[in-house]
């Protein structure tokens, strides 16, 4: 199937009842497996790292080097699973389809060489649009995040492809 390079990607992460609000722009690469089925590679800058006391400047946080997180997504209308993989301590990886509850998978790697620890959230997917044909032009997921019974949050995200 068709393999696309360096499409622009603008990805946003809002949670609808959170202080929460996430967004970047990198390059991708798109590869099409089937007719409505896709798999999209892309880095995301790494977050700030969080100091436990306030930098010269008055900043509360220091940027650590110019490293990225990888995401990978394999993106249908009715499905979407997304990996993060970096060199740091955390990876995660979300299982979405719309009507389910589906998997929140985050690992901490330990300092040690003692292994990692892993938390399993729930997640129940409000809604999967896929717009753009043949090609994916926009990604919207709505979900909710639950740890047992008590729920995480509503959240957003928008992925827009400019191709």
């Amino acid at each position: 199937m068709l393999t696309y390079h360096q499409i622009p990607v603008s990805v946003s992460l809002i949670s609808i009842d959170l202080p929460l609000w996430h967004t970047f722009k990198t390059d991708a690469t798109l590869e099409q497996k089937d007719q409505q089925r896709f798999h999209l590679l892309l880095n995301e800058p790494a977050p700030p790292e969080w100091e436990p006391a306030l930098a010269k400047n008055g900043d509360c946080y220091k940027h650590s080097s110019e490293s990225s997180r990888f995401l990978w997504m394999e993106i249908s209308p009715y499905r979407v699973s997304m990996t993060m993989q970096e060199q740091g301590k955390l990876s995660y990886r979300h299982l979405w389809q719309q009507g389910v509850y589906g998997v929140s998978r985050y690992c901490l790697q330990k300092d040690s060489l003692e292994g990692y620890q892993s938390l399993q959230l729930r997640n129940y997917t409000r809604s999967v649009q896929l717009d753009g044909s043949p090609v994916p032009r926009n990604l919207r997921l709505e979900y909710e995040l639950w740890s047992e019974k008590f729920r995480l949050g509503r959240y957003v995200l928008n992925l827009q492809l400019d191709h």
